[in-house]
Parts: C-alpha cells; structure tokens; sequence
C-alpha cells in the first residue's frame, strides 16, 4: 500500500511483509483494528523501556529471543552483566561502520564478552576503537534491535545477547521482528482525524487546521488546509517535515522557517490547497540527535556525515503517514511544493498521485549555504545558484 521513502537500514526486510490492509484485505474488522493497535502499543512500550534504560526482548526466527538494550541508556549495572556474559555482542549499523571506514553493507555483530564497560562505552562514541578484529553479519533479530532504537530516536547501537530457553525473561517486553518492521505501516493503518478547527495565519486568514493520530503514543500529525482546495483538481501539497529550531525560532542555519511560511503563501497564491506538517525532526533522527548531529557540523562535518556519524542514513524520513493523511482528507491528485525530487516518488502511492513538482526556496545566508549546497550537491535538491 505505502511506497516509503529512501531505504533504511532494516527496511528491505520490511518491504517483504505485508501491510495490515494488504494482509487482511479490507479495513472493516474490528478485530484486524484491535491486532494492529496491540502491536502499535507493544512497539510503544519497547520504545519507552530502551529510552528509559531497561532491556527488552526481541523474537526472531534466526536467533529467537534476543535480549536487546540501549548502548547509549543501559544502566551501568545491566551492561556490568552484558559484557560478562559469553555471547554478548555490540551492534552496528553498516552507516556508522563505513563512515569509520570499515567497508560493509550490513549491520555487523561485534563479540563484548570480556570487555570493560568504559571500553564499551568508548565504542559506542567512537566506532573505530576497538573494532579491530571485525564483527559478523548481524542476524535479523539485531537488525531489528536498530529498527527499533531508530524509532526510539536513540544512537542505532545496540548491546545484544541471545536469551537461553532457561531464563525467564516474561517480565521484559517482548517485540517480533515483524511488529518492528511494519510499525510505520500500522501506525498509517490506524490513522484518523481527531480534530479540526478554523486558524487563521498571518500568509493566510483562511485555514483549518485538522489533527490526526494513530495510536502512536503522544505523537500526533497536523494537516493545514489554506484557502479552498478542490478535490477534483490537482492539489497544491508541501510535506513539511517539523524542525524546531528553522520553525519556531528562526533558526539562520537552515531555511526550515521560511519554507514552511513561503509555503502556506504560496498555496494560498494557487487559490488553496494542503501543508502537511509532520513529526519528522531533523530527518526523523530526532530533536536530540539533530542537535548532536549540529554539533558535528560545526567541528566540519557536512549534514550526511554528521548523521552517519551518529547511525542514520542521509534520509530516515518515511511518507506512508503523509499518505494516508492526504487520502483521509480526499485528495488523490498533488501538485507537490519541494525542492527535493526523491520526495516526489516516495509520496506516491496507488491511491496518491503527483501530477508535478514546483520549487520551494528560502533565503541563502552565511550561516546555511553549506548545508544547501551539501543537500543539491549530495542528494540532489533543485537550489538556486549558491555562488
């Protein structure tokens, strides 16, 4: 149903399950509803327990159960017993591995037991130090381990060890592999309208802002509709990804801000249409990878190195939301507002069609023309002269 944007780590193994519209053939069961948001709320809840430190259990048919923990939250004394236990392993996403300059296209399984947690510590910071000696492939259930840190908007490194059938572990949470992998899909599933309400913008007094929600914890996304949109005529859309600091405070090292408000100008210009504004900060890396991935731009590191640097692929954003956000609505026909080409084909679906692209542009300054010149020179943006 969702053709997603650009592939992340995990996501081929995705691509192979089905939807839960696709495997259940019609949204009408309640029951198929009550499945899909059990898995929305055990993903929730694995999520919760890794940001706050505590393991969880992830269930594969490669390795079975896997005891999965945060490398960058795990309390001192849970990788005490990590790294004294035979089996243990550090995982790492093939992004940071070749950034550090280890040549792979895979998450690699680096064996810990017997190490110092200062050298684990060290390791997660700094990939390079103490990989010597190599890692393996990592098997499915440690792929989804960084699937899941993903979603917890976490460094994607995990500490893994392999549950033995003797050891109960019934008081952890437990998550397949196959709930990891669909989560986006699921949480699209069980999207809905939950509010809307005239509010009217400085670019434009006629909008109504509509909010959807699909089960997914606090997290909710936010359509605006400027002026009067027609249903039948391609749909003047921008997708807006939400940045904090470009939106709300006018940040000068990105052109965030201007495009989200040039953008609801401009669509009221074309006589109406839709902005939608999605949970998706910095690239969907998160609000406190964002700004350790600043953090490394300014010791010279370009956008997509800071975010290999730290696990995540240059684009982590995925649109099956945005999608069914638009089809909630009853738009099938967009005329998209980016200047990212890529954007175009990951938004379109079988129910959504993106008759065209229109530029997008902020202003250039001291402070941002490195950035922009890094997203048209490596990944393609259509930017105005940079010179």
């Amino acid at each position: 149903m969702h053709n997603d944007s650009l592939e992340t780590e995990g996501s081929r193994d995705a691509d192979t399950v089905m939807t839960p519209r696709e495997e259940n053939g019609t949204n009408s069961s309640p029951w198929a509803s009550l499945t899909s948001k059990t898995q929305i709320a055990t993903v929730e809840h694995a999520i919760a327990d890794l940001r706050n430190g505590f393991p969880v259990v992830v269930q594969g048919i490669e390795r079975g159960a896997t005891l999965v923990m945060a490398a960058e939250t795990a309390r001192l004394e849970t990788l005490t017993s990590a790294v004294e236990t035979p089996d243990a392993g550090l995982v790492i996403p093939a992004v940071i591995l070749r950034h550090a300059g280890i040549k792979t296209e895979d998450a690699q399984r680096f064996d810990i037991s017997g190490w110092t947690v200062e050298e684990l510590t060290q390791t997660v910071f700094s990939p390079v130090v103490n990989l010597a000696n190599g890692g393996e492939d990592a098997p499915v259930e440690d792929v989804a381990a960084i699937h899941l840190l993903k979603l917890a908007q976490l460094l994607p490194t995990a500490v893994t060890v392999p549950v033995p059938s003797s050891i109960d572990v019934s008081h952890l949470v437990a998550v397949d592999v196959t709930t990891i992998l669909r989560h986006h899909d699921n949480i699209a599933y069980q999207l809905s309208i939950v509010a809307r309400t005239r509010t009217p913008l400085a670019e434009c007094e006629n909008t109504e802002f509509v909010l959807f929600h699909g089960s997914d914890g606090l997290k909710e996304q936010l359509a605006i509709l400027i002026g009067a949109p027609s249903v039948g005529a391609p749909v003047p859309v921008r997708v807006h990804s939400a940045c904090l600091s470009g939106d709300l405070f006018g940040s000068l090292k990105c052109d965030c801000g201007e495009q989200l408000r040039g953008a609801v100008d401009a669509i009221a210009k074309k006589g109406g249409g839709v902005l939608l504004y999605l949970d998706q900060e910095g690239r969907s890396i998160g609000l406190r990878n964002k700004m350790r991935a600043n953090r490394l731009q300014e010791l010279d590191y370009d956008t997509f190195d800071a975010d290999a640097a730290l696990g995540y692929g240059p684009d982590e954003r995925r649109y099956g939301i945005a999608q069914r956000m638009l089809e909630l609505l009853g738009y099938h026909r967009v005329l998209l507002l980016t200047n990212n080409p890529k954007k175009a084909s990951a938004l379109a679906s079988d129910t959504i069609c993106v008759v065209g692209t229109e530029p997008l542009h902020g202003s250039v300054n001291r402070h941002n023309a490195r950035y922009l010149a890094t997203k048209a020179k490596r990944a393609g943006h259509l930017l105005p002269d940079l010179d």
